[in-house]
């Protein structure tokens, strides 16, 4: 509830390195995750979320969990990780938890799509 009500990292980056955007036509959660990227690690991440509390709540999650890690250890995230540290989801709102890792994925894939491109 911490997080739904104190979301963390709200917001966009000036110039982003990496941008995921993800959306679920069943229940309308839209997330947008950008990172910014320093030596290999995640310096700063921010999010913009439409959706319910859990949507929320697990984006602001995930910004907490991979804030100074590793890409690959951003990307070992997982909608199992993210509910854990929520202290778990009601079921019918696992999706939420799936949505916000895949967006922390997209951004790091395109990130990693723009870094390939400028070599």
């Amino acid at each position: 509830m911490d997080h739904f009500f104190n979301p963390r990292n709200v917001g966009e980056l000036p110039n982003p390195d990496g941008v995921g955007r993800v959306g679920n036509p069943v229940c309308g959660d839209v997330m947008k995750m950008e990172i910014k990227v320093a030596d290999g690690r995640i310096a700063d991440i921010k999010f913009m979320t439409f959706g319910c509390g859990a949507a929320i709540a697990t984006s602001s999650m995930v910004t907490e969990m991979v804030k100074g890690k590793t890409l690959e250890e951003a990307m070992a995230v997982t909608n199992r990780t993210v509910a854990e540290a929520l202290g778990g989801l009601p079921r019918a709102k696992l999706h939420c938890s799936n949505l916000a890792a895949d967006a922390l994925h997209r951004a790091i894939e395109d990130y990693r799509s723009k870094a390939a491109g400028s070599q």
